[in-house]
């Protein structure tokens, strides 16, 4: 019994350690990803500004928004492992919440501002050179491919990771994008393919922004997810038995992927604390199973 319990015990440290250390290498994958997303975007302004290119400054922004939502995720990553305090009794994951939300606001000012100099280069074409444009547009392909291959592994560990995965890939599209124009310059002279790329990623920033603004004040206001009706909840826990109704619900997110419960329970009968036990638990399982709650808090009752 010793040794199988000792066996137990070598089997969850060795579990304990592997988390950790997967934990640590994609904490470290993360902070490669910023530093890559950081350098290509301050290569392609310099490249915009001296080539004439708004496309490549477009391209630049969206980079340097796509590091900041990657700095989000390294962030959480490791806020995340702090404890909670007396004072921060629900610890630090909201902070990502947040960062999202001003990050939100400030891409959508960087959009229309692109949008409105995009418009004024129809009317004024520039001269571009092409060769900046064409070049500083493969190394963000470059840059933000390697970017996505780094991050591959761990997309499915968390939401957070996930988004940033997907925000480098859409970085690595607008590249694409950026190098057409640059060849379409270089081949036929069409230098008005360069607004037309940064209306394109302008549009593409705002699609994007808004449901990210979307989600994010959605969760800072406390608002019930989406994907879960109030009343439906109500009328199923009170298909059980034991319980009369159910009112007082909130339901909220702390984070885009932690839901909160609290609600009233009235019950038919007049029951001792203890005996509220198992009606607890029967109601808890099915607002974790079928609704993916998971912190749940309920007060029963018993008005004649």
């Amino acid at each position: 019994m010793l040794d199988a319990g000792r066996r137990m015990r070598n089997i969850r440290f060795n579990l304990l350690v592997s988390k950790t250390m997967a934990h640590e290498h994609a904490q470290n994958r993360l902070g490669i990803t910023i530093i890559l997303n950081v350098v290509i975007t301050i290569a392609q302004i310099i490249g915009g500004i001296i080539s004439g290119s708004l496309a490549l400054i477009s391209d630049a922004l969206h980079n340097l928004s796509d590091s900041l939502a990657v700095g989000l995720a390294y962030m959480a990553d490791r806020l995340g492992k702090r404890e909670k305090t007396s004072k921060s009794t629900f610890g630090f994951e909201r902070a990502e919440i947040l960062a999202a939300f001003i990050n939100a606001l400030v891409l959508v000012a960087i959009s229309f501002y692109l949008m409105v100099e995009a418009i004024k280069r129809y009317f004024d074409p520039q001269v571009i050179d092409f060769r900046w444009m064409l070049w500083l547009g493969v190394l963000g392909i470059a840059a933000n491919g390697f970017s996505v291959f780094l991050l591959h592994a761990d997309q499915h560990r968390n939401l957070n990771i996930k988004a940033a995965y997907l925000h480098l890939i859409g970085d690595a599209l607008t590249s694409v994008a950026v190098v057409v124009g640059a060849l379409c310059i270089w081949q036929w002279d069409w230098y008005w393919i360069d607004p037309t790329v940064t209306l394109l990623i302008s549009f593409y920033l705002l699609f994007h922004t808004y449901k990210l603004l979307k989600e994010s004040t959605d969760i800072l206001m406390q608002f019930a997810p989406s994907n879960i009706s109030v009343p439906e909840v109500a009328r199923r826990l009170t298909e059980l038995d034991m319980v009369a109704r159910v009112y007082h619900i909130h339901i909220w997110r702390l984070t885009d992927h932690t839901v909160h419960f609290e609600a009233h329970v009235v019950l038919n009968n007049d029951l001792q604390l203890s005996e509220t036990k198992q009606i607890n638990q029967q109601l808890a399982e099915i607002l974790r199973e079928e609704f993916e709650i998971q912190h749940i808090t309920l007060k029963f009752e018993f008005l004649e």
